[in-house]
């Protein structure tokens, strides 16, 4: 004879419910190791990985070119996945910065700060096209005065 287990009414096999809740909250659990990885290991402050570009290019993005008298400071890069932001900073003459950004695009920039990032000049162009390679939809540059002779610029070309 078989031997068969009770199933009658209130008799509920844990295993099977136990089992079909865990799925779900493993997979949960595992979304959630993973977006902590990225934002931990692969990521920069911002939440795009970056990678390193030339600086001539990433201007060229924002329409403009790199001022002669200009020194690169640190590495320029590109972030972003849909929705492209590239980032250049500079050193240049500061008696020069202001006949560059109205050369590059016609715009005087204006005394003070960027929205929030503090500035001593600031200049957001839409749409720039004074590059063959230009493809930004937004141009913001931060000039900061280091000394009666420098300017620190930096120099954010987005897709946004």
């Amino acid at each position: 004879m078989y031997r068969t287990l009770k199933t009658g009414p209130g008799r509920t096999r844990w295993g099977i419910v136990a089992g079909i809740l865990a799925l779900p909250v493993l997979a949960i659990g595992g979304l959630i190791a993973l977006i902590v990885f990225y934002v931990l290991f692969q990521a920069d402050h911002d939440g795009y990985a970056g990678q390193n570009v030339p600086c001539a290019d990433v201007l060229h993005f924002g329409g403009a070119e790199l001022p002669e008298s200009a020194e690169n400071i640190g590495p320029c890069t590109e972030q972003g996945f849909q929705e492209l932001r590239y980032v250049a900073r500079f050193r240049m003459p500061r008696a020069e910065v202001t006949d560059w950004l109205i050369s590059t695009y016609d715009a005087v920039p204006q005394q003070g700060p960027c929205g929030s990032l503090e500035a001593d000049l600031c200049l957001t162009e839409e749409h720039p096209d004074g590059h063959p390679d230009a493809g930004a939809g937004t141009v913001t540059v931060q000039v900061k005065y280091k000394d009666s002779e420098t300017a620190r610029v930096s120099f954010l070309a987005s897709t946004e």
